[in-house]
């Protein structure tokens, strides 16, 4: 007879038979998968793993490629697959099951997805106009500024916000619920330009809910139920950065008051609209088109420069070459 286990417990189990052969990145990365996983699995009333099959499994895929791109739907599909061939060994679930999936590799392994300065520009106008000091406008604005990633945003509470030094602090505190990417490696101090303290601080005073999260923490960015969740923010983003948000207009030749896309949740569907992931994309490849050093971009939002180049930098072969141009003073 299978032992029946919870999806939280059967991740669980998979996680700590997995902890002594992987790095603690890769770790990390197969936990934040798989803790979207089985909160899916709660919101779709599967009580045991053993009751999956693959219609849930294509259910879950369906959701998250609203989600998220194509290269971090590829990697979180990959590691379910895996996850699914260890409960076929433990007899949880039946056998085929992880060969059943579908897990296309992506073209290319690194989206290019993005907005302009310009475009962040019309965003922000639109923000300052209509939606001055939500959630919504410090969320964005947080997050093209800094270009720091969305878990790193949400991690801020209200005393790591330092608005006469103009910075805030991140910390990695897994342990209550705000981890960031590379653990301790990632806590730094970020600077922010004055017009962004400026934001917060009328977001402070004026919209900010002030509760105290479940582990004791007053967060900085908060809904009336306490710490901003990543889906939140996530919602927001994939919102704002459709066109006929900003501008009411619509690129595509879709009819706005028809299309799918203007629904609060299927805002991702949107071919204009972008996830946070790529929002930094958008951040990081703006301050190297202006000039500002790789290593000090990279150091700012929490990168290897490798990462950098082969990732983020969106730069045309023509942009770069100028910009070296301009560096060693050759325009006269």
């Amino acid at each position: 007879m299978p032992r029946k286990l919870t999806p939280k417990q059967a991740a669980e189990r998979y996680l700590k038979e997995r902890e002594p052969n992987v790095s603690k990145s890769t770790l990390y990365n197969h936990r934040s998968l798989l803790r979207q996983w089985w909160q899916w699995c709660d919101d779709h009333g599967i009580e045991y793993v053993n009751d999956i099959d693959g219609f849930d499994v294509a259910d879950f895929r369906l959701d998250r490629q609203v989600e998220v791109g194509e290269v971090t739907l590829y990697n979180q599909m990959t590691v379910l697959r895996t996850f699914v061939r260890w409960m076929q060994s433990r007899n949880l679930v039946q056998n085929g099951l992880a060969d059943g999936m579908v897990v296309s590799q992506p073209e290319d392994d690194s989206r290019n997805g993005m907005i302009d300065a310009e475009t962040a520009d019309s965003i922000l106008n639109y923000l300052d106009k209509y939606e001055y000091g939500t959630l919504r406008h410090v969320a964005f604005a947080m997050l093209w500024h800094t270009g720091m990633r969305l878990g790193a945003l949400r991690s801020i509470d209200l005393d790591e916000y330092h608005p006469e030094d103009h910075y805030v602090e991140l910390h990695h505190r897994p342990e209550s619920d705000t981890p960031l990417k590379n653990g301790k490696d990632s806590e730094r101090e970020v600077n922010l330009a004055i017009w962004c303290c400026d934001l917060l601080d009328d977001y402070i005073n004026r919209k900010r809910y002030d509760v105290t999260g479940k582990h004791g923490r007053q967060p900085l960015l908060t809904t009336e139920h306490g710490r901003v969740s990543k889906s939140n923010i996530r919602e927001h983003i994939n919102q704002i950065t459709r066109p006929c948000t900003y501008k009411n207009e619509c690129p595509h030749d879709r009819e706005i008051t028809e299309c799918e896309a203007t629904s609060r949740l299927l805002a991702a569907r949107c071919p204009s609209s972008i996830p946070p992931h790529d929002l930094r994309r958008s951040s990081v490849t703006y301050l190297l088109d202006n000039d500002h050093r790789k290593e000090l971009v990279a150091d700012r939002v929490d990168m290897s420069v490798k990462t950098l180049d082969k990732h983020y930098d969106q730069r045309s072969e023509a942009q770069k070459r100028e910009q070296r141009r301009a560096e060693f003073g050759m325009n006269g």
